[in-house]
């Protein structure tokens, strides 16, 4: 019994340490998924605190990892253990009943699980979790008090500081389409040999209060007693496979297109990229001037890519002293390319060649002569 005691308590430990710090790499990616689980929950008044609320929950499943494992204070940590691993299942069996989100985000992007597995993944573990709790005052600690407490000390200090130094600056590993080597114009094409999704084009009419689909072959365009309401495409067939980055759209604000007219500019091209104006973080304004000024001198093109209104740009434009364009992006897709607000990334020709967290922004960036290399400095 005892055997079987400390291989369910090592097991379970390690799984969380290594879910923490697989989420910990990237806590703001795990506040967006909470805030998808709000929404669906119909509990979005929680969506401001899911930043706050996913630090919290990361360290805390750090921290009850290490004390599995040390055996420390197993009464408080079993009981606190069994009511997350409540709440994970019942949010994962949602996930995979309802089939409104596809991944939960337990091993966060680096390791994407579907919903399906997540679901089954955490019922194995609430299993463990519930053996754990029954004989949790036979689970005594392996060290002495003093080891123990400085030991359970550590595994604070890596839970949070970890997630402290990944906010101020970016996720030690990229796990997403936007990392530094990436082609974002390879990455937006369907792989070879899949099949993509095919939609249909249909015409909602209005005849007599009922309302009524029709075809692009059948719909009663010259019968004036039909009244359009609307048209959709409609998904007809599910395709296999599907772009790694699938909506990156840019476009002026008056709505014209600019994609291509970015990705295929010749040169170093910056992307300052700014979600959201009213949340934009501080203290990039000096290195901004300073990389700008060089930038006018080697002949690279800056541009300021936002969610945000034009009314709410300029007032941003204004307040920084910025002189480059902006152009607007769907925020989802800012947020996932950019995991800080601002953060700038370098583009050749559609190729990710560098990405900074504001508080790393280079100050100035140099074109060896001769060459085609950029050399940067603070």
């Amino acid at each position: 019994m005892k055997f079987l005691i400390n291989l369910c308590r090592v097991i379970v430990g390690i799984l969380f340490i290594f879910s923490g710090l697989v989420k910990a790499n990237d806590p703001l990616g795990l506040s967006y998924k909470m805030q998808e689980f709000f929404q669906v929950l119909h509990v979005g008044f929680l969506a401001p605190a899911a930043l706050v609320l996913s630090i919290i929950m990361i360290g805390f499943e750090i921290i009850a990892g290490v004390a599995l494992l040390l055996g420390c204070k197993m009464r408080l940590f079993g009981t606190l253990l069994l009511l997350l691993m409540i709440v994970f299942t019942f949010l994962t069996a949602y996930a995979y009943l309802s089939g409104r989100i596809k991944e939960c985000g337990c091993f966060g992007d680096c390791l994407p699980l579907t919903a399906e597995t997540s679901f089954w993944k955490d019922v194995i573990l609430l299993v463990l979790v519930i053996f754990l709790f029954a004989v949790r005052k036979r689970i005594k600690p392996v060290f002495g008090g003093l080891l123990t407490f400085v030991l359970m000390l550590v595994g604070v200090g890596v839970a949070f500081g970890f997630q402290w130094y990944t906010l101020n600056h970016l996720p030690v590993v990229d796990c997403l389409a936007y990392k530094v080597g990436n082609d974002i114009p390879e990455l937006m094409k369907i792989p070879p040999g899949a099949t993509p999704d095919k939609y249909e084009t249909v015409f909602i009419y209005e005849k007599n209060g009922e309302k009524k689909e029709f075809s692009m072959d059948n719909y009663p365009w010259q019968d004036s007693t039909w009244h359009f309401v609307d048209r959709v495409d409609k998904l007809v067939q599910k395709g296999n496979a599907e772009p790694p980055v699938k909506d990156f759209v840019i476009s002026d604000f008056n709505g014209n297109d600019s994609t291509q007219q970015v990705l295929q500019m010749p040169g170093y091209l910056f992307l300052f990229m700014v979600k959201d104006t009213h949340e934009a973080g501080a203290g990039w304004d000096a290195k901004m001037r300073s990389l700008l000024k060089d930038c006018q001198q080697q002949g690279i093109r800056v541009y300021g890519i936002t969610a945000s209104s034009l009314p709410e740009v300029q007032r941003f434009e204004q307040a920084h002293q910025l002189p480059f364009p902006f152009l607007q992006m769907d925020a989802t897709v800012i947020k996932t390319a950019a995991r800080s607000n601002p953060c700038l990334i370098l583009l050749r020709q559609g190729v990710i060649l560098g990405k900074w967290h504001y508080h790393d922004m280079p100050a100035h960036v140099h074109l060896v002569a001769g060459t085609n290399v950029l050399n940067f400095g603070d």
